[in-house]
């Protein structure tokens, strides 16, 4: 008598449900993706808002040439002098980025109600991140700049085109400060102290 051959146990894929897991881990903490090269938000904090307020999703940056609002909205003589000091930059190798440009008020706005809870009040968030009525990126007026070996350069050759680091504890945060060639004055200790 021949016994019935059994069928082979089935084997457990483990790992096939770990790219759905990943998925739903990354909506969950507001991971970004690119859609046609456009950057947009997931369910983070920050999804209530677009490039239409400025937005530059965070890890994320652009070219000082980028037809966004954050830098299309800055003022025009900002906008060439970073234009012209990216050009310089990258002749002698460095890259110049944007992570922060000009910001819609809801935006600025949002970024600090962020920070309030982030350094646990809103005096403390203030040393970071000005309110909508003063903050210079609202205005078109500032520029964020990375990574930290353009803001070396930036610092050492910025004054040449009238950009200057504006706070000691912002390395990457720029403003037409001064007349191309100009001294640059010294940084304000933090943005609050800037007030």
């Amino acid at each position: 008598m021949r016994l019935p051959i059994p069928f082979p146990a089935r084997r457990r894929r483990p790992f096939a449900v770990l790219p759905a897991a990943l998925v739903i881990v990354c909506l969950a903490a507001g991971c970004t993706a690119k859609v046609d090269g456009t950057a947009t938000a997931g369910a983070g904090p920050d999804s209530a808002f677009s490039a239409a307020d400025g937005l530059i999703p965070q890890g994320e940056t652009v070219s000082p040439f980028a037809d966004v609002p954050a830098i299309a909205n800055l003022d025009p003589a900002l906008r060439a002098a970073v234009q012209q000091a990216a050009g310089d930059a990258a002749a002698k190798n460095v890259e110049m980025r944007i992570s922060s440009g000009w910001r819609s008020e809801r935006y600025q706005n949002f970024l600090l109600q962020q920070a309030t809870s982030r350094y646990g009040g809103e005096e403390e968030a203030r040393r970071f991140v000005r309110t909508a009525e003063t903050s210079s990126h609202v205005t078109g007026h500032a520029v964020d700049v990375l990574p930290t070996r353009a803001d070396d350069w930036l610092i050492q050759h910025g004054a040449a085109y009238g950009l200057c680091q504006s706070y000691a504890n912002e390395m990457w945060h720029f403003e037409l400060s001064v007349a191309p060639g100009g001294t640059c004055p010294a940084p304000a200790s933090d943005a609050d102290a800037a007030e």
